[in-house]
This record gives C-alpha cells, sequence and structure tokens, in this order.
C-alpha cells in the first residue's frame, strides 16, 4: 500500500501552510525568525529549514500579514491585527472539514453549530 497520498497531505497540511502555525506562535509574542523556525520545529514537529521559514515570513510581511522591528540590532515579526482574524477564518474551515469529512465533532470556539 503506497503512503504517497498521505504524506501529500501531511506536507499540505504542515510545510505548504507554514503560516497557520507561523500566526499560532506570533499571538504569544513577536519573535526573531530563527525563534520562530526553531519553535515550528520543537512545538509542532514539522521538518522545516530556517530559509523555508523566512521565505513563509517574507510572503507575509509582503502581504501584510506581519510586520517587522528592530530589537537589539535583529529583525523581529509581529502579527498586524487584522492576521488574527485571517487565522480564526481558517480555524474555523479546517474544524468544519474535520466535522463534514471525517464526522469529528470538533468545536474551537468559532460560535458556529
Amino acid at each position: 500500500m503506497s503512503q504517497k497520498a498521505l504524506n501529500r497531505l501531511i506536507v499540505k497540511l504542515t510545510k505548504e501552510n507554514l503560516w497557520i502555525y507561523i500566526v499560532k506562535l506570533l499571538m504569544e509574542r513577536p519573535m526573531y525568525g530563527y525563534e520562530i523556525a526553531k519553535e515550528i520545529k520543537e512545538r509542532f514537529s514539522i521538518s522545516i529549514t530556517n530559509v523555508g521559514v523566512y521565505v513563509v515570513l517574507y510572503k507575509m510581511e509582503r502581504d501584510g500579514l506581519v510586520e517587522t522591528f528592530m530589537s537589539d540590532g535583529s529583525k523581529m515579526y509581529r502579527l498586524r491585527p487584522e492576521t488574527i482574524e485571517l487565522w480564526l477564518k481558517a480555524r474555523d474551515f479546517i474544524s468544519s472539514i474535520l466535522k463534514e469529512v471525517f464526522n469529528c465533532g470538533v468545536d474551537c470556539g468559532s460560535g458556529k453549530t
């Protein structure tokens, strides 16, 4: 039996949508890029290079999801206020997939029934 389909799903839900993990971390506090990469590896067990994380951070900055500022001579990242609303919509979408496709009654606090 081939695991290719499952492996593709895992990549799509992790590396290819890394922004949802980055937002989760930045909801806690502003962070340095290296710190974000380290936390993603440790907390979410996602195998990603530091460069891969910086590419996503660059795209997030370009798209207006994060902003940067300097602290002790290093670039730090923080969320823009509207980013949390977008993250909540992503959470609700994933929750609806779990409910509709996998029959899992997951309530992530969206307020929807």
